[in-house]
């Protein structure tokens, strides 16, 4: 057993979802959105090196030596299965494990909104679920994998950086290719995989214009493609696809997202009130022929308001949807306003009235 897998099981033990690993401190643990030591010393170069070098192959360990962070997944002792990031920083090198659940969750289970389950309905176009680092968008996307492979009978091709969730295949038939593993980069895995007969081809994340101009080349010619990209608002997703690719592309791009780009997933987790566990809250974007003429007249500005008057579409703004949770007591309202764009709105619920901003009477006129 390598030795980083008593790290492992103590964070496994203790509910964590990341194992953090660096120089100069202890080991620490992700519970709940919150960053904990664990009662250990603090780690010196030599002895994380050695942990790590424990666990790499000769490729990777060459990668890391020429500088390069590592990107994989790693099965420790008892069969848990992680996804892995190892880097070099000014005090030495670091790395952080964050545990892959073993079994694919359902929709059901992640409690998210029923329309998710119609966005895998589609059988072509682009469908994005977004939000910053660590916020479940993965979870999500292998929970809409897993509900295609239970009910439809498709090809579906899936690129991740690592792999993450394992998909057997079920009803349909699951691909699952590793970035640097099988193929060289997600441009690379769309373009091989629009000649492999898909019906679905899941992109782990459009991180360059290349990715994200081939995304749109597989929704344009009857592919879905479910990708995530790092952005934190259904208006800001679009304008930041439009400002990715070139100028030129520019009436072109907006003339994708009018008609190819079926739905913007964001999300965020906030922690439930007994601070146990965290639920993913959802904004969502449906498009239609409103917010299509708003994208193309360059007016994504206003999509906000047609979000608000979209219920009956299943349309969400991530304000009331917090609202909703924390009226339902699904969520800690104290950590819910962290997340809110008009805080005013949640200053009847917050408990801790450190978190609700004082009024400064400087900017009042005199009267």
């Amino acid at each position: 057993m390598a030795r980083i897998d008593a790290f492992l099981k103590l964070g496994l033990a203790q509910g964590c979802s990341d194992v953090h690993l660096a120089v100069g401190v202890p080991p620490m643990l992700r519970m709940n959105g919150d960053l904990m030591p664990i009662k250990f010393r603090e780690l010196s170069i030599t002895e994380l090196e050695t942990y790590l070098l424990e666990i790499l192959t000769a490729t990777q360990k060459e990668k890391l030596q020429q500088g390069h962070d590592l990107d994989f997944s790693y099965v420790g002792d008892e069969g848990a299965r992680f996804r892995v990031n190892v880097f070099r920083k000014a005090t030495g090198i670091g790395a952080v494990f964050r545990h892959i659940p073993g079994e694919v969750p359902t929709l059901e289970q992640l409690n998210v909104p029923d329309i998710l389950k119609q966005f895998c309905e589609y059988h072509q176009g682009m469908v994005l679920v977004t939000g910053s680092t660590g916020t479940g968008k993965s979870t999500t996307l292998a929970a809409m994998v897993n509900h295609l492979n239970e009910t439809r009978n498709l090809n579906i091709i899936s690129l991740e950086d690592p792999i993450e969730f394992v998909h057997p295949s079920k009803q349909c038939q699951v691909i699952q290719r590793e970035i640097g593993t099988h193929v060289a980069s997600f441009a690379d895995g769309v373009r091989s995989a629009m000649r492999e007969d898909p019906d679905v081809i899941l992109v782990g994340e459009l991180r360059d214009a290349e990715t994200i101009s081939m995304a749109m080349t597989a929704a344009e010619t009857g592919h879905l493609v479910l990708a995530t990209l790092h952005t934190t608002g259904a208006v800001k997703t679009i304008d930041r696809i439009i400002d990715a690719l070139p100028g030129g592309l520019r009436e072109q791009t907006k003339g994708f997202l009018a008609m190819s780009l079926k739905a913007v997933v964001t999300q965020v987790l906030v922690k439930t009130p007994d601070g146990r566990g965290r639920r993913a809250i959802l904004e969502i974007l449906v498009n239609n022929r409103a917010i299509a003429k708003l994208i193309t007249t360059d007016q994504t500005h206003q999509i906000a308001s047609q979000l608000q008057t979209g219920k009956d579409l299943g349309m969400q703004v991530m304000d009331q949807a917090l609202l909703d949770a924390i009226v339902a007591k699904e969520i800690d309202p104290d950590d819910a306003i962290r997340y809110a764009a008009e805080k005013k709105k949640f200053h009847r619920y917050v408990t801790n009235t450190d978190l609700v901003p004082t009024i400064d009477l400087s900017d009042k006129p005199e009267l």
